[in-house]
């Protein structure tokens, strides 16, 4: 790996302990990033570094980083942030990270830098552009596929459809690819200047873009685990907008 190898950002998880009681890693609450995230980065040319959710450092990480990769978790963003005035019984809500992700996502688009949304985050940088979220997919769509796939997550769940011309078909070459799915929202809409660039079967929206940026893309499954060569190129596309833009 070269010295001008991109700084790339991963959102961190958190995890507060339930009464003090002792969780899977310590009684005291913790930060986390799955180690395929950072695998990821690294294969296709950058550098990963975990992103604590400080944010009174949110300026001084958009002006270190070369890109962000908003990671996805077991947890929602909270609905009144894209206009809800009621919250499903099934929504989980981790403000402090949801807190900094809005906010270093929205520093990171300021100064047009590129992002990677994946899974939960690519739902953080929908709302984080004007959309809204479908807080529940089986209330709000007929006849669902399985979105929380009962198979393993390094294994295919459904396949998407991507839409041609989209800057996600450009890097991928392809207009079908399988994917995994670990997830119960998703996008519901998106502003006029926003792409949906890949829906699965059922309709439901699998990624987003903004055209009129150099990389600002998120997916609803997790490339991260490259089951399909269309995961590599995303990644190898991510990091290479991030090196072009080190070099500005």
């Amino acid at each position: 790996m070269s010295s001008s190898a991109p700084l790339i950002g991963i959102t961190a998880d958190s995890e507060e302990p339930k009464d003090g009681a002792r969780s899977d890693y310590s009684k005291y609450p913790w930060y986390a990033v799955r180690a395929n995230y950072c695998g990821a980065v690294r294969e296709a040319g950058g550098v990963p570094l975990m992103l604590p959710h400080e944010v009174s450092l949110i300026a001084e990480y958009a002006g270190l980083l070369d890109g962000l990769l908003v990671s996805g978790g077991a947890f929602d963003v909270d609905p009144a942030l894209f206009g809800d005035t009621t919250r499903h019984e099934t929504v989980i809500l981790k403000e402090g990270r949801t807190d900094f992700e809005l906010g270093i996502t929205r520093a990171m688009l300021k100064v047009d830098k590129p992002i990677l949304g994946i899974c939960g985050g690519q739902q953080l940088l929908a709302v984080a552009l004007g959309g809204t979220l479908i807080q529940h997919i089986p209330d709000e769509i007929n006849d669902p596929l399985p979105h929380e796939q009962p198979n393993p997550r390094h294994q295919a769940g459904h396949d998407i459809t991507i839409t041609p011309g989209s800057k996600l078909h450009k890097i991928t070459g392809v207009e079908s690819a399988p994917v995994n799915s670990a997830h119960h929202q998703a996008v519901k809409s998106v502003p006029a200047n926003i792409v949906i660039d890949a829906v699965a079967p059922d309709g439901v929206i699998e990624g987003i873009e903004d055209p009129a940026r150099d990389f600002c893309i998120g997916v609803q499954w997790h490339p991260e685990f490259h089951i399909s060569p269309a995961d590599v190129k995303l990644f190898e596309a991510f990091i290479a907008a991030a090196k072009k833009r080190a070099s500005v």
